[in-house]
């Protein structure tokens, strides 16, 4: 008996030291082999009797039922919320109501924290007394350790542990466990989604398709305030930046609201293109700008960049190729009461650097004085074209070049799959510049869009050699001409 209860402590005390440097059971059950010498039977014994001792060891295989539904719902494309119902065995300790809260805060670590689950329930039987839920995957064998024994004791508690039926509903599960019980077994589960002010929008897998209403069903059960989910059906058209979506549960209202950055806007879902994982990125761009600040914004959208830009007294000149992003602009910009400060554009992004952007530089560069501080800057928010956008920049200004300071700086978005997208979308901008952009512009990560795909900013002065166009001299000046065709020979080579 003295060897049971040395092997035993044994057993507790190396489990625990060796537990943060991950040391396995079995290195540790050859450690009690060597002490307990005789009886192979014995470990056996010891393991059972001190495995509860050892929560970090206990997995959900104990009590797999606990957090699942009823397994008569797999395959369900209907949604029947009763179909979910289901009783539980659990632990739970019967304790005097006076010293409840004193339990909960003396053996926090083993009462059930699971949320919609009450932790405390009447007993009823007695109405002096309650019962504490306890958690079985902390505590499998129905019984305490030792030091929970003794802090019971300590309140005048019974430490015996009784077994309570605990009724589950659809309401006490999460959308991922209701999701997995559904679906077919192995099959991947999609809980995730962007939040549109009342719109759940999902990306869902082709064998999630059949499951879709009553996915979209769960996600707005799950999500207070999600009015309407939908599922994009096909990819963003690269022109208009949108795409087509099914509503899949709720309200068929896809105009909403949504607040980015302390800025409210409102947008057509379907009709206009947000993305609420870029509000980071917008509040980056726009730090980076002063008052007195001139910002053209090339693929405005709805004005994420545009209206902050204005609100920190910038000018402002935006523009977007879609009608409907360009009425929404416009109704943001009142909205925001800067529409004063902003002029907008319904227009082709080379119809408009050719245009308004090459006018107002025309305009306001020669007059930059020296020590000026006004900085013009260029973002092309278009990932899937904006880098070819750039040759437009090739000679878009004719005359005498302003002073480095004055140089426009583009920000310019792509998606690259290459296995260095920083460097890969800096050759792209370079061969359609035709300059190298080598120690002047820097690059940076804004999101992973997919495996293998990133979204990259790539921020760059414009050379003063790509932005003018110096004006060929005369004929009288044949060495000049000479000048400036090797330039463009020289240009041309690059390209190539």
């Amino acid at each position: 008996l003295w060897r049971l209860g040395y092997c035993a402590r044994l057993l507790k005390t190396n489990h625990f030291r060796t537990a943060a440097s991950n040391t396995s059971f079995p290195a540790v059950w050859m450690l009690l082999a060597q002490h307990s010498g005789r009886i192979p039977g014995l470990f056996v014994v010891v393991k059972k009797n001190t495995f509860f001792t050892m929560p970090e060891t206990v997995e959900d295989k104990t009590n797999p039922e606990l957090y699942l539904p009823h397994p008569g719902v797999r395959g369900m494309t209907l949604l029947n919320r009763e179909a979910f119902k289901r009783t539980v065995v659990v632990p739970a300790l019967k304790v005097k109501k006076e010293i409840v809260s004193s339990v909960l805060k003396s053996l926090k670590q083993s009462v059930l924290q699971r949320p919609g689950l009450k932790r405390v329930v009447e007993d009823p039987e007695d109405e002096e007394s309650r019962f504490v839920i306890l958690d079985p995957h902390k505590i499998p064998e129905f019984s305490l350790g030792e030091s929970e024994q003794q802090v019971l004791k300590q309140l005048n508690a019974h430490p015996e542990v009784s077994k309570y039926h605990l009724e589950l509903t659809y309401e006490n599960f999460k959308s991922e466990e209701i999701l997995r019980a559904i679906l077919p077994e192995g099959q991947e589960v999609t809980s995730g989604f962007s939040r549109v002010g009342h719109i759940a929008h999902l990306n869902l897998r082709d064998h999630q398709l059949p499951y879709r209403h009553l996915i979209g069903q769960v996600i707005m059960d799950k999500n207070p305030g999600i009015t309407c989910v939908v599922n994009k059906t096909n990819i963003i058209d690269s022109t208009y930046r949108n795409f087509e979506m099914e509503v899949l549960a709720g309200e068929n209202n896809l105009v909403t609201k949504v607040k980015e950055n302390n800025i409210a806007y409102e947008l057509d879902f379907s009709k206009v293109y947000w993305n609420p994982r870029l509000s980071t990125e917008h509040g980056r761009i726009v730090e980076l700008l002063k008052a007195g600040d001139v910002l053209f914004d090339v693929f405005a959208g709805i004005g994420p960049f545009a209206i902050p830009a204005a609100r920190r007294r910038c000018r402002v000149f935006a523009n977007d190729l879609n009608p409907e992003s360009y009425t929404w602009l416009l109704h943001n910009c009142k909205l925001n009461k800067v529409d004063t400060k902003v002029k907008a554009f319904n227009m082709d992004g080379r119809d408009f650097l050719r245009g308004p952007v090459r006018e107002e530089l025309s305009k306001e560069l020669p007059l930059l004085k020296e020590g000026q501080n006004t900085a013009f800057h260029i973002v092309m928010n278009l990932p899937a074209l904006a880098v070819e956008f750039l040759d437009v920049f090739r000679h878009l200004l004719v005359g005498e070049p302003c002073s480095p300071a004055g140089l426009p700086t583009v920000h310019c978005y792509g998606f690259s799959k290459h296995s260095n997208p920083a460097r890969d979308i800096q050759e792209r901008a370079e061969a359609s510049l035709g300059t190298s952009l080598a120690g002047r512009c820097s690059t940076f990560l804004v999101r992973n869009v997919a495996p293998n795909k990133e979204m990259l900013c790539l921020s760059f002065q414009i050379p003063a050699d790509v932005l003018y166009k110096r004006p060929c001299p005369d004929e009288a000046k044949p060495a000049s001409k000479r000048l400036c065709t090797s330039q463009d020979s020289s240009e041309e080579k690059f390209l190539s």
